[in-house]
């Protein structure tokens, strides 16, 4: 019987210290990340203003707008071209591997005048808008990071407690009225994921495998014929698609398809997209629908 309290006490005391343990490397990390984040862009402001021949100016200090949006200050208009390099090199090397948009500021404004997504660093095309003339000028590099995935409340670690407690309960029970017990077999290794088919258009990125929107700070999921549908958009952005060639790629695993579908979809798009001012669904009469992505 004295063994069975005293492996109640011992499971009770474990989950105590992960539960205690858990809030304070999760706030650890947090901090690690933003002071890392604030240093990248230091060293992204300095390697582009020394690009334009400026090794005096005084680099303003990094704004933390949020838990994931960052911002800083340039007096002058930098070199476009040269940020998207010069900023994914500055995040390797204090090893920032979390997706991001960025979007140039104009200082009086606040409107948005440049901008790209992560992913459009492996696009064929590139980043957009590069080559174009920019005006002289203040303008704010704010760099957005995409949330990570939400830690566990108070709540969790309360019900850890007594899960992780009420097992070990169980086992010094088994372990009292038996005199051996068996070895619990090692958890096989789990299958690494498979990567994420990610496509990039405007302010917004599509993850075809989870069907999911990513617009700005929002996350939206999709049902399958919406990723299906906003999919075959993408790929074909800026060009004419026939209401008859939608139906044909999106519907014509059901045998039986209504022209209406494509209506109803196009609008629950539409409204999922309308915080992207760079995309636009139109329709064409009498033909079909036109998705216009623009810089």
């Amino acid at each position: 019987m004295a063994e069975y309290f005293k492996a109640i006490f011992k499971g009770f005391l474990l989950a105590t210290y992960i539960c205690a343990a858990c809030p304070v490397m999760a706030n650890s990390d947090a901090v690690r990340f933003s002071e890392n984040v604030n240093l990248s862009l230091r060293r992204t402001v300095d390697l582009l203003l020394r690009a334009n021949g400026d090794s005096l100016s005084q680099i303003p200090p990094v704004k933390q707008v949020d838990a994931n949006t960052f911002s800083v200050q340039m007096e002058h208009m930098f070199d476009y071209d040269k940020l998207p390099e010069t900023l994914q090199r500055s995040f390797d090397s204090y090893h920032i591997d979390r997706p991001y948009s960025v979007a140039v500021l104009n200082c009086e404004t606040g409107e948005v005048s440049l901008g790209y997504q992560f992913f459009d660093l492996n696009q064929p095309g590139g980043v957009p808008c590069r080559g174009r003339s920019r005006e002289e000028g203040c303008y704010m590099l704010q760099v957005r990071f995409t949330p990570e995935a939400a830690k566990p409340q108070a709540t969790g670690n309360t019900w850890l407690l007594i899960t992780v407690g009420g097992t070990l309960a169980g086992l010094g029970f088994i372990t009292w009225t038996r005199s051996r017990h068996k070895k619990r077999p090692d958890a096989e290794p789990q299958e690494a994921a498979a990567p994420h088919s990610r496509i990039a258009f405007g302010n917004s990125w599509l993850d075809t495998t989870n069907q999911a929107l990513y617009n700005g700070q929002s996350t939206q999921k999709l049902t399958f014929r919406e990723a299906k549908l906003l999919t075959l958009f993408v790929r074909n952005a800026n060009q004419v698609l026939e209401r008859d060639a939608i139906l044909k790629s999106v519907w014509e695993d059901e045998g039986v398809t209504v022209g209406r579908s494509v209506d109803v979809f196009v609008s629950r798009l539409r409204k999922m997209l309308v915080a992207d001012p760079q995309v636009k669904i139109t329709a064409i009469h009498g033909v079909g629908y036109k998705m216009e992505v623009h810089c």
